[in-house]
């Protein structure tokens, strides 16, 4: 089969318009919050749609650092994050390998497992997750939201990750153990540094999640200095609908920062792990 046949240019236009629509419908949003958080509050409630602002005001970042402790807020979030990202990629790792590898019932069980848990509703369970965390003395903790969003960011997970040690051809392990090396090493040395790209992109997935979500909190945080972003940032739509539109975009273009700097450093360990995978295979 010749590979080596080249792409008709009408094809290869075709093919940049559209990533470049697909990258522009994906980055407009972006584009706005940053342009509005530049904006003032006339130009924001006049009818014009303009990117550019007529005149750059940058007070709205200061209104929304001193206003809603913003700060604070991103403290928590970023705690919260990082604390759920740890945990939830130490507890998919043994658990995808052994979904992954192990054949019968049990296997059975655990993908049927994955599948119910995201067939319910978060609304569902909100109340027996509640009561459950009063029981056990976490509610309005950070601790408690930590554990609830492992919880619910384990199954899909566990389904990414088992993709990728799935993916780990069996023969690497049969040949380092004919090699003597022990189960152990053969994990160790051969098997995780292969899943490191599976690893990044679980580590990027549960940091988000948790970095966005919003209704958990809502429900189950009640103290204002608990509080983390998202819900934060929702006391810029005012009380009674009056949306103080510039300090509330500018506060999230700030709390995009954290975000883009995690996924960036992990993106680069992302394409690291996956090139030296492929050197490997």
């Amino acid at each position: 089969m010749n590979t080596n046949m080249k792409t008709p240019l009408p094809v290869t236009v075709l093919q940049y318009l559209a990533l470049g629509g697909f990258l522009l419908f994906l980055g407009f949003p972006v584009l706005w919050i940053v342009s509005a958080s530049f904006k003032s509050s006339a130009e924001l409630n006049s009818l014009s749609a303009n990117l550019i602002p007529n005149e750059w005001v940058f007070t709205n970042f200061t209104t929304a650092l001193e206003r809603q402790n913003l700060l604070t807020s991103a403290g928590n979030s970023f705690l919260v994050a990082v604390s759920t990202m740890v945990i939830a990629v130490i507890v998919t790792l043994p658990m995808s390998y052994a979904l992954a590898r192990l054949r019968g019932k049990l296997r059975a069980a655990g993908t049927v497992w994955i599948l119910a848990t995201q067939v319910f509703p978060q609304i569902l369970i909100i109340i027996p997750l509640f009561l459950v965390l009063r029981t056990l003395m976490l509610n309005d903790t950070l601790l408690g939201l930590i554990l609830v969003y492992v919880t619910f960011t384990l199954p899909f997970t566990l389904w990414m990750m088992q993709g990728y040690v799935a993916a780990v051809p069996r023969e690497l392990e049969d040949a380092g153990s004919m090699d003597g090396a022990s189960r152990f090493k053969v994990l160790v040395h051969i098997v995780f540094p292969l899943l490191r790209p599976g690893l990044m992109a679980t580590a990027m997935f549960t940091f988000v999640s948790a970095w966005n979500e919003f209704f958990l909190a809502l429900v189950l945080l009640q103290s204002p200095e608990l509080f983390t972003l998202p819900i934060t940032l929702r006391a810029f739509l005012g009380a009674e609908g009056q949306t103080q539109l510039g300090p509330l975009a500018a506060g999230a273009v700030l709390a995009t920062i954290p975000s883009l700097i995690v996924f960036s450093f992990l993106q680069k360990k992302l394409t690291g792990g996956m090139l030296a995978g492929a050197v490997k295979g």
